[in-house]
């Protein structure tokens, strides 16, 4: 696969993913950083978004609920590049039903570059990154490129 740089841009735009255990520390953290998240554009999936909606008072594009498709509403909007980054506070010690839709948005991270945090810890380092609020270059694939070789 080839690669091409791109321009992240200063506004962000942030997917906010949670398990059901891992809601009430996704709300406190988004609580903790509440105006810095206010500048950003965000989505979550359904539950999520609702709740915090009304925890936080941040505007939220809320999706469906994660294991009714919400984590392939996600999943495409990362590869539309329309996805900066990804908080998704995950339950490693719960089995979910949907684990196949969690890895599957997780890979789909990867190939896309986008930086995704799992946890409080990473998710602090995310957003008091120098990168939070400014324009970044990043390496994506050139599907364009890839399209081309195939046909």
């Amino acid at each position: 696969m080839e690669y091409k740089l791109i321009q992240s841009s200063a506004k962000k735009h942030i997917a906010l993913v949670a398990h059901d255990n891992m809601k009430p520390d996704l709300v406190a953290w988004c609580q903790k950083y509440v105006d810095k998240l206010t500048n950003h554009t965000l989505y979550a999936t359904g539950t999520t978004g609702n709740l915090l909606q009304s925890k936080t008072g941040l505007e939220i594009t809320a999706l469906i609920s994660g294991p009714l498709g919400g984590d392939q509403q996600i999943g495409a909007l990362i590869t539309e590049q329309k996805v900066d980054m990804m908080i998704f506070f995950w339950d490693p010690l719960e089995a979910q039903p949907h684990d196949p839709d969690v890895k599957a948005l997780l890979r789909l991270a990867a190939v896309w570059n986008i930086p995704v945090a799992c946890n409080q810890a990473s998710a602090d380092f995310l957003i008091t990154s120098s990168f939070f609020d400014t324009s970044y270059d990043k390496s994506v694939p050139d599907y364009d490129k890839y399209i081309a070789e195939r046909t």
